[in-house]
């Protein structure tokens, strides 16, 4: 869906990004050309992507799917991270490698460090599922888009009541 938001910041933009790749009403995979994977790459990055959209329901409120936040810890735990300084003496988290898990660990970090990964969230209409960045000043937005998906559930909510 998206409903125009921009994305989220920093590194979280490249998680929000992956688990984008699929769209959950039609099954659209975009996964292996925007990341360029194939084989057992492309079949870890889907799993990856999964795991963190648990992860993102999580945030939401919902209860992540069995197993799927102990396969996110597995993946992760994959890609240790490690204090760098740069030249101005300033640290910096970097997972070892430089492979997609490796870069999704190190924005995780990022995220976590600066208060930021817990606004990252999948809509929580089961049709959609989709990744955004919540800006809302309480941060308890529960759909990509109010126009769309808070819409239909609301009306959907309004029929039921009939």
């Amino acid at each position: 869906m998206s409903g125009g938001r921009a994305p989220a910041p920093g590194g979280l933009a490249l998680v929000e990004e992956l688990v984008n790749t699929l769209s959950v009403d039609t099954g659209d995979d975009r996964l292996a050309a925007r990341f360029g994977l194939s084989g057992p790459e492309l079949t870890e990055a889907a799993e990856l992507r999964e795991a963190l959209r648990a992860a993102l329901q999580a945030h939401a409120g919902h209860p992540a799917p069995p197993g799927t936040l102990a396969t996110l810890n597995r993946m992760l735990a994959g890609a240790p991270l490690t204090v760098r300084f740069d030249e101005e003496g300033t640290a910096i988290l970097a997972a070892e490698g430089d492979g997609l898990t490796a870069r999704i660990a190190t924005a995780v970090a990022e995220g976590v460090t600066a208060g930021t990964w817990s606004r990252l969230k999948a809509c929580e209409a089961e049709d959609c599922r989709w990744a955004y960045y919540d800006r809302s000043p309480a941060a308890r937005g529960r759909w990509c888009s109010m126009s769309v998906c808070g819409s239909r559930a609301k009306m959907r909510t309004y029929r039921s009541r009939g």
